[in-house]
């Protein structure tokens, strides 16, 4: 465990140029306090923890060596920013992360003038550093430009076309691949961070450039002198596939070393065109159970910072996400061609236990959501049954994969889509406020979207027997509470189910919008109906409203654009069905962080909400009508 601190530097250090004022020599100190602010926070409000303590030292040498914001910082992800946070004028600020109206748990532009660029999914730094180095050439402008990359992040294909292309650019940047996977090995010690201190010092760099330069007309010797270089860096560094891509390679050197770390920057930042430096760190450094177990700290509840004990908040029932572990693994046992895959969301898509029961048909391919669903294409070509456990949010990164690769060839493969609508704390970069919009226009496929647990897993079931593309997309969280049994019911494609007889209005509601339709009907006196499907449509029953109801009203979590509403619209339209319809569903505007149920409400999906804007449009009408009178 860390010992406490009054943070009595920390707090003198309101922005960057406060800490570059500091002498070398206090720079531990810092990295001290820091490291313990971070812990103290997120004990107490929750939030992204282990990947944060990991960048300690590497934060505070970034804004000391660099001239930030005039220089580029610019993080991956975001998970492992709250240091960068707190360093940037938001430290008394840190408290309100991920709460509404508070800091967000990513980086945002419109945040802080040092959050050069904001995102939430992995593997976009350096194509975006690109971007700046870049404008920084083409404007003239003496600009550094750091791209910050974690090993995961390295995994996704994006990551490689960008680097391909820096090289091949000769791009005046630095990418840091902060590497907290492996443990640090033997050569990354005083002999290594050595070494990267004098591979990346004027002397050698003087040598080097003036060796090409004597060399240069003797192909051979020139060759044999390369091959030199490359022989002496292989026996203390990783191999030479970045050097290959056209980076300068340093590394890998020791990421909590302050003074190693200062060093090795102030030595890159004095070197032109792509560099590369390899920096090894510990996930949770610092704080005992987040190193032990990072996975279970990158993301946590409040906890005790004595003990490391996670606040154990009360659930109300079942998530979603166990309901489909569960299913998963029952059907698995059923069928030995179900294979399960992943693009690196075992804990969070729910497939620990499968993982473990069936290692052999378990796939995590990594942050790689393009490669994860043609991987599948070529399971299901051979005849297998690929399940895709992915978010809403994750599935837009393989948008071209699921249409040109899957759908063209109407081939069979499983979609369990996490995450779906609104999800709290996570904000607009995590929300899967689009799937219904960008999946039911694309041909060969069915979309299913469950109002509760048991029939989420049947609905799962009815997705694997279904000889083709289907997916079922459940929101995030616990359901309404109903008890799953191990029996699977396979729903008849495109069948809708009334659930209440009323008058004058019928509430269409697709998947978590049944329990907020049932409360509303109690007032309105209003039909329900649970579409189930967003496609095929149960036309049938749509015609049959239109034709007894005053108005339809459809209810979806996912953007009123392009969505379930819009196919209930197409249908009414194409057969010339007269009647009025009202579409509820998310706004056209990114939604921020904060209250899961307070953010519905906001955007009217509440019981209330339904109520007030179907009274608003029926005095409209009533309103109009009397003006025509």
């Amino acid at each position: 465990m860390t010992e406490a601190h009054d943070y009595s530097l920390l707090k003198t250090l309101n922005f960057p140029p406060d800490l570059r004022k500091l002498e070398e020599n206090r720079l531990e100190q810092v990295c001290g306090e820091l490291r313990d602010y971070l812990i103290e926070v997120v004990s107490r409000t929750g939030g992204h923890l282990a990947a944060g303590l990991g960048t300690v030292e590497l934060t505070v040498a970034l804004h000391y060596v660099f001239n930030t914001p005039y220089d580029r910082l610019v993080w991956d992800i975001g998970h492992q920013a709250y240091p960068h946070k707190i360093l940037t004028g938001r430290r008394e600020q840190l408290h309100t992360i991920r709460q509404a109206g508070g800091l967000s748990g990513f980086l945002k532009r419109d945040e802080s003038e040092y959050d050069t660029f904001g995102a939430g999914h992995s593997s976009t730094s350096i194509s975006a550093a690109l971007g700046m180095a870049t404008s920084a050439a083409l404007k003239e402008e003496e600009r550094d430009v750091v791209a910050i990359i974690g090993d995961g992040a390295l995994t996704a294909g994006m990551a490689y076309e960008a680097l391909n292309n820096a090289g091949d650019m000769d791009a005046n940047l630095l990418v840091i691949l902060n590497d907290n996977e492996m443990s640090i090995s033997p050569n990354v010690g005083a002999l290594s961070n050595y070494l990267a201190r004098i591979l990346s010092g004027k002397a050698y760099m003087s040598v080097r450039e003036n060796s090409k330069s004597v060399l240069s007309t003797a192909q051979p010797v020139r060759s044999l002198a390369k091959r030199w270089e490359e022989h002496m860096k292989g026996m203390v560094t990783p191999s030479t596939l970045f050097e290959e891509l056209g980076f300068y390679y340093i590394g890998p050197i020791d990421g909590h070393d302050i003074n190693t770390l200062v060093k090795t920057l102030q030595n890159m930042k004095q070197i032109q065109g792509p560099r590369f430096l390899h920096i090894i760190t510990q996930k949770g450094k610092g704080f005992d159970p987040a190193e032990v177990d990072p996975c279970v700290y990158h993301g946590v509840t409040p906890f005790d910072r004595s003990t490391g004990k996670l606040e154990k908040k009360p659930s109300p029932g079942k998530s979603y996400t166990s309901v489909f572990s569960d299913w998963l693994c029952d059907m698995a046992q059923q069928d030995d061609k179900l294979v399960g895959i992943t693009p690196a969301m075992r804990e969070g898509s729910g497939l620990v236990e499968f993982s473990n029961k069936y290692p052999d048909r378990y796939f995590d391919v990594g942050i790689a959501e393009q490669h994860a669903l043609t991987f599948a294409a070529g399971l299901a070509c051979e005849g297998l049954k690929p399940v895709v456990a992915i978010y809403s949010t994750f599935l837009q990164r393989a948008y071209d994969q699921f249409i040109h690769d899957i759908s063209v060839q109407d081939l069979d493969v499983t979609f369990a889509i996490d995450r779906a609508g609104l999800v709290g704390a996570d904000g607009a970069t995590h929300a899967g406020a689009y799937d219904f919009s960008y999946l039911r226009c694309i041909p060969n496929g069915i979309i299913m979207a469950p109002s509760n647990e048991q029939e989420c897993r049947d609905m799962l079931y009815t997705a694997y027997l279904h000889p083709g593309i289907a997916c079922v997309r459940y929101p995030r969280g616990t359901g309404p509470g109903v008890a799953t049994s191990q029996q699977m019911n396979a729903i008849p494609i495109g069948k809708a189910k009334l659930q209440r007889k009323g008058n004058g209005i019928a509430l269409l509601a697709f998947g978590s919008m049944l329990e907020p339709a049932l409360q509303a009907a109690q007032q309105l006196d209003a039909t329900v109906v649970n579409m189930r499907f967003v496609k095929p449509l149960d036309e049938k029953l749509v015609r049959s409203l239109a034709a007894s109801h005053d108005l339809l009203v459809t209810l979806e979590e996912n953007v009123v654009m392009g969505g379930a509403g819009s196919a209930v619209n197409e249908f009414l339209a194409k057969n010339g069905l007269n009647t009025h319809i009202l579409n509820l569903g998310l706004p056209d505007q990114h939604i921020d962080h904060g209250n899961p149920k307070t953010m519905l409400a906001d955007c009217g999906l509440d019981s209330q909400g339904i109520i007030d804007s179907i009274k608003n449009i029926k005095f409209a009408e009533l309103a109009q009508g009397a003006q025509s009178a």
